[in-house]
């Protein structure tokens, strides 16, 4: 009798773990977070939209590479924020995008420098961050160099010590880490106005994890209804976006 409790009690453990979905990524306010309650705008969406499904998500900050990494390995079960590239649809299943992010040039401040189409950036070096997914035609364009490194901070110093040409951020995203981490340098540099890309936001899971397809659908069908009933917009009206 006590083994056959035992038994039925693990079951239950495993049931309850089966509504537990593990998120990765890294900072990157206002969308992802870790020193704000909510955890950042995707969390608050995310969170939402599969709580509607009967999920829990229990999200774990680490270094873009690293996060990616080990979602289409299984690791992890979701990334909340994620640009769409055709490598990463060989290895990660999309959810329905929640939002968008336009993509702009960072210069130093004075520059009169003007994105114009992927041949305005001819003969340039451009700060990237490694393994971010800013297109494939970007990425593979010959006509000017890419300099990877860990986070945008370090790109922005690298940009205004005149080591790199350029580097690129969303705006909303590339003004709130800098206000945090090194607001000395909003001064020193300027957005282009014209935007490089626009990247619709969506969360993915590797395809290696057998809870992919159920996971991701959830996703959507809980976006569907946040949308429907105003919860969506009303996560979007307190971060001042619409």
């Amino acid at each position: 009798m006590v083994a056959m409790l035992m038994v039925v009690l693990s079951a239950g453990l495993c049931f309850g773990e089966t509504k537990v979905i593990t998120a990765a990524t890294d900072p990157w306010p206002p969308f992802m977070d870790p020193d704000s309650p909510t955890e950042g705008l995707s969390m608050e969406i995310v969170r939402a939209a599969l709580g509607r499904e009967g999920y829990e998500v229990k999200m774990h900050f680490m270094p873009w590479a690293r996060a990616e990494e080990d979602v289409r390995e299984g690791t992890y079960d979701i990334l909340p924020n994620t640009w769409m590239t055709d490598s990463r649809k060989e290895v990660l299943l999309y959810s329905e995008p929640y939002a968008a992010n336009e993509l702009k040039l960072v210069k130093r401040k004075g520059d009169p420098f003007e994105y114009e189409g992927m041949e305005s950036l001819k003969g340039l070096t451009v700060g990237i961050i490694r393994d971010y997914g800013y297109g494939d035609a970007f990425m593979s364009d010959p006509a000017f160099k890419r300099d990877p490194v860990p986070d945008f901070v370090t790109n922005v110093k690298k940009l205004v010590a005149g080591r790199v040409d350029l580097t690129l951020e969303d705006e909303i995203v590339g003004r709130n880490l800098l206000a945090t981490a090194a607001p000395e340098l909003l001064d020193q540099i300027e957005f282009t106005k014209n935007p490089m890309s626009v990247q619709n936001l969506h969360v993915t899971s590797g395809l290696k994890n057998p809870r992919a397809r159920e996971i991701i659908e959830a996703f959507d069908r809980g976006l569907a209804a946040i949308r429907a009933d105003g919860t969506f917009d009303e996560i979007l009206s307190r971060y001042g976006i619409k």
